[in-house]
């Protein structure tokens, strides 16, 4: 919570991903991304609940048994409209202020988050996020925006793309909506990596990530990742040639 707000995280999650199916319970250190992700968002210093947003299809049950296992909360809606899905899910506990995630980074920063909660208090704002300009490899996304604003575009646009992609309709209109966003530091200013899990060669090298940095520090820190990665560029070019969907997109 930060000035009163109560604030959630919610974590976009199927297990239907065309190119991955059943991506979000892959085995990353001996337990599944899913669970990597809840657990490095609880250790947020603003963050009071993580809620896991995901479908009514039967095939999203596995999601819902982890869920269960591991204590965290969920909600059920549609696949196709992942704006309308975000929007219940946040408010079936009451949120106020929206940290959304998405299931395919599993080395997301809760430091990044608490940073971009800092900002929103900071002034009036709409919208901040770390993706307004590309500077942090992809994988560290993060958007952080009140319930109402969400509420607002469900009653602004009904577009099929716009509800795809939750917030696509907030940054591409400023002139609507007051946007923040903060760029990397130097030392993690590296948009050309990607650490996302969206192929089966994205799982190979967040496995090994996992392997060699969870062990020493299960708190690992995106400073810890990038470090890795440009110590181990053989293992970072096994994702460089991959055709990303939506890669115009923040999210």
């Amino acid at each position: 919570m930060i000035n009163g707000k109560k604030v959630v995280a919610t974590i976009e999650a199927r297990m239907t991903s065309s190119r991955l199916p059943g991506k979000v319970l892959l085995d990353l250190a001996g337990k599944p991304a899913l669970q990597h992700i809840v657990e490095r968002l609880r250790r947020s210093n603003y963050i009071d609940d993580v809620v896991v947003a995901t479908t009514i299809n039967k095939t999203d049950d596995p999601i819902i048994n982890l869920c269960d296992n591991i204590g965290c909360k969920y909600y059920r809606g549609s696949e196709e409209d992942v704006l309308l899905r975000v929007l219940d899910t946040a408010k079936s506990v009451d949120a106020e202020l929206l940290v959304e995630i998405t299931g395919d980074c599993p080395v997301i920063d809760h430091r990044h988050t608490d940073q971009l909660i800092e900002l929103f208090e900071s002034d009036n704002y709409d919208y901040v996020a770390n993706t307004i300009k590309r500077t942090y490899p992809r994988g560290f996304d993060t958007q952080v925006f009140p319930v109402k604003v969400l509420e607002k575009v469900n009653e602004l646009t009904k577009d099929p793309y716009d509800h795809e992609h939750v917030s696509v309709y907030i940054y591409t209109h400023p002139e609507m909506f007051k946007l923040g966003n903060i760029e990397a530091p130097e030392h993690l200013n590296h948009p050309e990596l990607e650490i996302t899990l969206d192929t089966k060669e994205d799982y190979e090298l967040i496995s090994r990530l996992y392997r060699d940095l969870y062990p020493l520090d299960n708190e690992f820190s995106a400073e810890d990742v990038v470090k890795y990665l440009l110590e181990n560029t053989e293992i970072a070019e096994i994702v460089k040639n991959i055709q990303r969907k939506n890669s115009h997109l923040g999210f």
